[in-house]
């Protein structure tokens, strides 16, 4: 008969009981399993608190089937600039495909939204935090562009720090390229739903984000150009409890709606209908 051997492990060889298992909520602090904030798309089931949801889970919560008819995936970012901050730009986004599977920081393309048709697009914020570089401008471009071809109204998912550092001016441009392209989807008379995540800051709520139909966000997202460290730092002033938060912007008028996140399928859906219905009465026959 032999015993168990009973030499507890030494410092280096601890294991953490549960890692990956349990996550703690950022909104009660309360121990939830991670099994159960996926299946609530990272909502947790306790306090309501939003966490940040991939890619991946909006396109499973809000496109059909969870289904994408990708366009434009063979556009990949180049370094025209030849940039290094101690590493290469190549380097970084090398490591950004590698860590997210995805090719760059947004995914556009053809999808249904409870049975209707849509143009669809969603920042991919593990991406280089959702950086607006050539490429995820021309993208978006391209969305208002094809969905314009194809009549179909845009749904845009942001989530972003804003303009990518490491292309310069070439990623600035992509805010006047953005806008231009969604004026010229206008002239088709399609609707746009922005809906504007945790966070959407910089170049990208300075362009297109703010420009919807209908402007939706989720709780306490963080939406402003600068964030309020940098804005304090520059004034030197206190700014005003939630400042920058969705719920500060609804109260002042800067977006439409706060929708949770488990009622967005639905919200999105009867807005369309709205929209797609009021644009049908005004189509000459």
């Amino acid at each position: 008969m032999s015993w168990p051997d009973k030499t507890p492990p030494s410092a280096g060889e601890k294991r953490s009981i549960g890692a990956g298992v349990f996550r703690r909520c950022e909104g009660c602090g309360e121990t939830v399993t991670a099994d159960d904030l996926a299946a609530n798309f990272e909502v947790c089931p306790r306090c309501g608190h939003h966490h940040k949801l991939s890619a991946s889970g909006w396109r499973a919560l809000l496109c059909d089937e969870s289904a994408l008819e990708a366009w434009d995936e063979h556009l990949v970012p180049d370094d025209p600039l030849r940039f290094s901050d101690g590493r290469s730009y190549k380097d970084r986004v090398s490591a950004a495909q590698k860590k997210t599977s995805a090719r760059e920081a947004i995914e556009i393309g053809k999808a249904s939204l409870g049975g209707r048709p849509i143009g669809y697009g969603a920042f991919v914020f593990a991406f280089m935090g959702g950086s607006m570089g050539s490429v995820v401008g021309e993208k978006i471009t391209r969305l208002f562009e094809r969905a314009a071809e194809e009549e179909l109204p845009v749904v845009l998912l942001s989530a972003s720090g804003g303009a990518r550092m490491q292309e310069g001016i070439l990623s600035l441009m992509q805010m006047a390229k953005s806008v231009a392209a969604l004026e010229r989807f206008r002239q088709r008379r399609l609707p746009f739903l922005s809906v504007l995540l945790h966070p959407t800051t910089g170049g990208v709520a300075a362009s297109f984000a703010f420009l919807g139909d209908v402007n939706i966000a989720e709780p306490k997202a963080l939406i402003g150009f600068a964030g309020p460290r940098v804005i304090e730092t520059t004034i030197r002033q206190t700014l005003p409890a939630g400042f920058q938060r969705a719920e500060f912007l609804l109260e002042h008028g800067m977006i439409d709606a706060i929708v949770p996140r488990l009622s967005m399928k639905q919200t999105i859906g009867q807005l369309l209908d709205h929209l797609q219905d009021g644009r049908a009465a005004r189509t000459p026959r």
